[in-house]
C-alpha cells in the first residue's frame, strides 16, 4: 500500500492530476463556449479552407503584379471559342470580347488617352459595356461607371467628381446627355456615342462605333504598365448630400472580390451565371462579370431585371448560378406561381438583401439548393459571407477568433453614434446578441483590409474612425448596424449615418 501511495504522490502524477482538475474546471466554466466551438467547427473549417484559397491566389497575383486585363487574356487563350456572354439572342465568344476590348484600348490610345485619365461610362447593360471597361483599363485609363438612371444634376455631378475627360454614352441614353448639355454641362467634353445603329447623333458627338472599326483588335502597346495596385474603376455610392460619391476600385480589390466570390461560394468555370443586375454596381459589374473574366464562366446579361422573365431566362440559357440584390427575391416570390418556377437548373443564388421572413418560402417554392447571402459595400473592408445557408444571416466569424479578427461590432447609442468608454476614450465591443456598428481594421495595400476611399479625399476621411481599441489605430466605418448571435452569425439590422439602402 505504501508503494502505491509513493507512486501516486510523485511530482509528475501530482502535476498531471492538477492539470486534469484545472482542465475539467475550465470545461465546466466555459462549457457553452466549447460546445459552440464544437458545433460550428464544420462551418469554420469549410470557411477557413475556402478563405485560404482566396489568400493564396491574392498573394500569387500580387507577386506577379498582374492586372485584370492580363488575367482575362490568359482566359481567352484557354477558352477562345467558348461563349463568354449570352445577351438576348446574341452569343459572344471570349475571342470576340477580346477583339472588341483591344479595339477600345487601341482607339483610345490613338485618341491620346493615357494612364490615370478618367472616362465616364454611361450606358445600359450589354456586352459592349464590359469591353469598354476592360479596354480602357488595359491602357490604364479609369472608367467611371455612372448609374444609367441618373439625370441632370446627379449625372453632371458624377461626371465632375471623378474628374472625367470624356463621356462614352449609349445611344439609348442620348436624351439624358442632351438634357445636361442644354443646362451648360459637358462643356468642352469629348462625347463618344455607342450603339446608334445609324441614327443621328448629338452635335459634337463622336461616332465611336465607326472609330472602333478603323483600329486593330490586337493587344495594345502600352508604354505605362498597369499593375495590381493601380486604379481600375470608379464605382458610385450615395453621399451626405444625396449626390453620388466616386469610390476607388483598384485592380487588387477586383481580384479580392472575384476570387472571394468564386471560392467562398464554390463556383465553377462550368457554371452559367445569370446577371440581371446593373453593371455599374459592384455585385453585377465586379462579382458577376469577374467570374467570366477570371474563370471562363459563361454569363447571361440582361438590360434590366424582369421578375416575369427571370425563370424563363434561367431555363432558356440553362443557368446554374444566379445573382440577386435588394428586393429582387421578394419581387420574384410575389409573382403568381407558374410551371417555370422549378423547371430551371439553378443550384445557387448569391447576393445580398434576402430577407429572413421570405428566405425559406423562396427556397421551397423555387427549389434552390443553396443560398449564398453576403454582406459588404463597394468601398469597404467589412465583408462577410454565409456559406452554410443559415436563414437570415449575412455571414459569420468563428467565435474562437473574435478578439483577433479584423472585424468587430462596437456599441452605438439610440441615434447610431458610436459609444466610447468614459475612462479610456476607446470603443466598446458588443456582447452576443447586442446590436452595434460593424467596423473593419484598415491595413494599407492589403487587398482584403485596405480602404481605398473616394475620388474626394474629404469624403474618405469621414469614413475612417481612429483610436478604436488603441491610440492611433484606424478602422473603416461601415455605417451599418448588425447583431451577432452566440454562434458567430451576423444579422443586418439597420443602416445609419450618411448612407441608405437602395431599393435594388
Amino acid at each position: 500500500m505504501g508503494d502505491i501511495m509513493d507512486v501516486l504522490l510523485t511530482p509528475t502524477v501530482v502535476f498531471c492530476s492538477v492539470l486534469t482538475v484545472l482542465f475539467l474546471a475550465l470545461v465546466i466554466v466555459f462549457r457553452k463556449f466549447f460546445y459552440i466551438v464544437l458545433v460550428t467547427s464544420p462551418r469554420d473549417i469549410k470557411g477557413a479552407v475556402r478563405y485560404a484559397q482566396v489568400l493564396v491566389w491574392l498573394w500569387i497575383e500580387k507577386l506577379r503584379n498582374r492586372n485584370v486585363g492580363q488575367v482575362f487574356d490568359s482566359i481567352v487563350a484557354k477558352y477562345p471559342n467558348k461563349v463568354c456572354f449570352y445577351f438576348e439572342d446574341q452569343q459572344w465568344t471570349f475571342r470576340q470580347v477580346d477583339d472588341l476590348t483591344n479595339r477600345v484600348a487601341n482607339y483610345f490610345l490613338k485618341q491620346g488617352f493615357r494612364k490615370g485619365d478618367s472616362v465616364a461610362l454611361f450606358m445600359e447593360n450589354r456586352p459592349e459595356y464590359v469591353c469598354m471597361c476592360l479596354g480602357l483599363s488595359k491602357i490604364g485609363a479609369i472608367p467611371a461607371l455612372i448609374n444609367y438612371n441618373l439625370r441632370l444634376k446627379p449625372l453632371q455631378h458624377s461626371f465632375e467628381v471623378a474628374d472625367c475627360k470624356a463621356l462614352i454614352y449609349g445611344y439609348e441614353l442620348q436624351e439624358a446627355v442632351s438634357e445636361v448639355s442644354k443646362e451648360g454641362g459637358f462643356t468642352g467634353t469629348l462625347l463618344y456615342c455607342s450603339g446608334h445603329k445609324g441614327n443621328p447623333l448629338l452635335e459634337f458627338s463622336i461616332d465611336l462605333d465607326k472609330g472602333l472599326k478603323d483600329v486593330l483588335g490586337t493587344p495594345p502597346l502600352v508604354k505605362e504598365p498597369v499593375g495590381f495596385n493601380d486604379k481600375l474603376y470608379y464605382i458610385f455610392t450615395s453621399g451626405t448630400t444625396g449626390l453620388p460619391k466616386a469610390a476607388i476600385i483598384k485592380h487588387s480589390r477586383f481580384f479580392m472580390a472575384v476570387y472571394g466570390g468564386h471560392y467562398m461560394h464554390g463556383l465553377s468555370h462550368n457554371d452559367i451565371q445569370y446577371t440581371a443586375l446593373p453593371l455599374y454596381h459592384t455585385v453585377g459589374g465586379v462579382l458577376g462579370i469577374g467570374q467570366a473574366l477570371f474563370f471562363g464562366t459563361s454569363s447571361v446579361l440582361r438590360k434590366k431585371f424582369s421578375a416575369s422573365s427571370f425563370w424563363k431566362d434561367c431555363i432558356k440559357y440553362e443557368v446554374t448560378v444566379a445573382q440577386y440584390i435588394g428586393e429582387i427575391c421578394r419581387y420574384l416570390i410575389c409573382q403568381p406561381p407558374t410551371e417555370f418556377d422549378r423547371m430551371h437548373k439553378v443550384r445557387l443564388m448569391y447576393g445580398n438583401g434576402l430577407r429572413a421572413e421570405i428566405w425559406e418560402k423562396f427556397v421551397d417554392r423555387f427549389g434552390i439548393p443553396h443560398i449564398g447571402e453576403l454582406y459588404g459595400s463597394t468601398e469597404g473592408n467589412t465583408n462577410l459571407v454565409n456559406i452554410d445557408g443559415k436563414v437570415g444571416a449575412v455571414g459569420f466569424l468563428p467565435v474562437w477568433g473574435l478578439r483577433i479578427l479584423p472585424m468587430v461590432l462596437v456599441k452605438v447609442d439610440e441615434t447610431g453614434e458610436i459609444v466610447r468608454d468614459e475612462k479610456t476614450g476607446l470603443c466598446i465591443r458588443t456582447k452576443a446578441n447586442e446590436v452595434g456598428e460593424l467596423l473593419g481594421k484598415i491595413v494599407s495595400r492589403n487587398p482584403l483590409r485596405d480602404f481605398q476611399g473616394y475620388a474626394d479625399e474629404s469624403a474618405k476621411q469621414k469614413k475612417i474612425l481612429r483610436s478604436v481599441f488603441r491610440k492611433g489605430d484606424k478602422y473603416f466605418r461601415s455605417g451599418d448596424v448588425l447583431r451577432m448571435d452566440d454562434y458567430g452569425y451576423f444579422y443586418f439590422k439597420d443602416r445609419t449615418g450618411d448612407t441608405f439602402r437602395w431599393k435594388g
